[in-house]
């Protein structure tokens, strides 16, 4: 069975780690899949193609999901190719980890544009249509951190938490249109960020973990799977941790 035929998905910040096991994901459950990345337009058209291999529609979108002008118009442009957003999923993020005494007020603003800003951008831009065709699922990127905290990341910690706050007002506002908005909390995920730590560094955090493994893209893709299919129709408001038992 696949959870997300004929569906189609936007996902921002798709072209590697997280983001791209989410769209892939996506594919091989059968939605179409618009994507958005930043910069780098060969990684883009290589995971556009690897995604049209699975027989969907797919198509990659440069656009800063921190600018609220240019979500707008994202938006606009995927529903005039598209038809439709059934799905949305804020993934795009970033991270400048600092202390608090040596953070600068301008890394702490980019943190909190990118990951929470963006997140209220794309959320604003696609409520109209959703909420026009009763239907609808929001999942955001939230993390571990921004449920505990962690020394270094202020920033990013008040940015994943805000999104928790921002997922839980939402699905209160938007339930009775038959929209639903969950949170995705990811602790240790093995990407290629985490593969620039060395190892030592890397066998402490699994020791740590309860499963004693770090998680892998696929691991949060299918927790997205899930809260985006009918299996979680009753399901809104709600923050899945998916780390292993990290915060247990």
């Amino acid at each position: 069975m696949k959870l997300t035929e004929n569906k189609t998905v936007l996902i921002t910040g798709a072209t590697r780690g997280i983001g791209r096991g989410i769209a892939l994901a996506f594919a091989q459950n059968g939605a179409h899949v618009a994507f958005t990345y930043s910069a780098s337009t060969n990684a883009a058209t290589e995971l556009e193609n690897e995604l049209k291999d699975y027989g969907v529609k797919a198509k990659a979108y440069q656009s800063n999901a921190a600018d609220f002008n240019s979500a707008q118009d994202l938006v606009a442009e995927v529903l005039n190719e598209f038809g439709t957003i059934d799905i949305l999923i804020n993934n795009a993020g970033i991270t400048k980890d600092n202390l608090l005494m040596r953070i600068s007020e301008a890394d702490f603003d980019s943190v909190i544009q990118v990951n929470l800003k963006s997140v209220f951008n794309l959320t604003k831009a696609v409520i109209k249509p959703m909420m026009k065709q009763r239907d609808g699922v929001i999942i955001n990127m939230s993390s571990v951190v921004g449920v505990k905290g962690n020394a270094g990341q202020s920033n990013y910690a008040a940015s994943k938490a805000g999104i928790i706050g921002f997922t839980k007002s939402v699905a209160l506002e938007l339930g009775s249109r038959n929209i639903r908005c969950n949170a995705i909390a990811p602790g240790f995920i093995e990407t290629e960020m985490t593969a620039k730590l060395d190892e030592a560094t890397v066998e402490g955090w699994r020791k740590a973990i309860p499963l004693k493994r770090g998680g892998t893209p696929a691991d949060v893709a299918n927790a997205c799977l899930f809260l985006a299919s009918n299996l979680a129709t009753y399901i809104t408001g709600q923050v899945l941790n998916v780390d292993g038992g990290m915060l247990t």
